[in-house]
């Protein structure tokens, strides 16, 4: 597949452009989330920097999917901060600070009553872009994804397979060409074949795009295929922060329990 950037749309996004390089896109400072005396998120200090892609790997319960939920202001920190380009996500109108970031979930989130089209559309469609604007950006989208507009576009998300409604998820948070991307296990219920597939999809994305992401996912093959740097959590901890390769070698226990998962097949085959 051919890819191609356009500039962003400054009246949406997060504008980047111009900004401090060393300012990071968001930053966690002593962030802590607590719900009915349980604590899910323990302090947290993390920065995501412009371009990486921050994968945040943990069990279930980890704290993982809060901290996400926290960058684009569906939660909120009991205590601490999160910031989005150095602004407290409470100082921003939550409506635009979500239309700024490209969001996309497990379960995908399409509306059923609406075409491909009008899914992928939506936000440019919310923000009054010109209708032929709209048209050729969601054309050029879905090609970008492997789904042809002629043979997609009209639609619904039932008559689409996992995989191909996982692929309108992704057209659709990158249709306003947002400065950020959050995933939450996004290919988590794919079979395995599809799920490798639009793994290497999402880094031909990234390359051609340069979007900052944070990607939250329990895979460690996953996270060491994809991420620039993994962030460990570990009841509501940062238990460990590094790149793919300085992970492999990370002697902590939990990095340890989860690098055990890279061995278990050979075992399996073995027997």
């Amino acid at each position: 597949m051919a890819f191609r950037r356009e500039p962003l749309d400054s009246n949406l996004n997060i504008d980047l452009d111009g900004a401090d390089s060393s300012q990071p896109v968001v930053e966690f400072r002593d962030t802590s989330y607590t719900v009915t005396g349980n604590q899910i998120l323990d302090k947290l200090n993390l920065k995501v920097h412009s371009g990486e892609i921050l994968v945040l790997l943990g069990r279930s319960g980890s704290g993982k999917t809060t901290a996400l939920k926290m960058v684009n202001a569906l939660l909120s920190p009991t205590s601490g901060q999160v910031l989005v380009k150095g602004r407290p996500t409470s100082a921003w109108d939550p409506i635009r600070l979500r239309r700024s970031i490209g969001y996309v979930i497990q379960e995908v989130g399409l509306f059923p009553h609406f075409t491909v089209k009008q899914n992928v559309s939506l936000v440019p469609t919310l923000e009054r872009w010109p209708a032929e604007r709209i048209h050729s950006r969601t054309q050029e989208l879905l090609r970008q994804v492997s789904l042809d507009p002629g043979q997609y576009e009209s639609r619904y998300p039932r008559q689409l397979s996992g995989g191909q409604r996982q692929r309108v998820g992704v057209a659709r948070a990158l249709a306003a060409d947002p400065a950020l991307l959050l995933f939450d296990e996004p290919f988590g219920a794919l079979d395995p074949v599809t799920r490798l597939e639009l793994q290497t999809q999402f880094l031909e994305l990234r390359r051609a795009f340069g979007k900052t992401s944070v990607f939250v996912t329990h895979d460690v093959r996953e996270a060491l295929r994809l991420g620039t740097r993994i962030g460990l959590l570990h009841r509501g901890k940062l238990e460990v922060l590094a790149t793919p390769s300085e992970f492999v070698k990370s002697t902590h226990p939990e990095a340890l329990a989860f690098l055990a998962c890279l061995a278990e097949p050979l075992m399996h085959q073995s027997n």
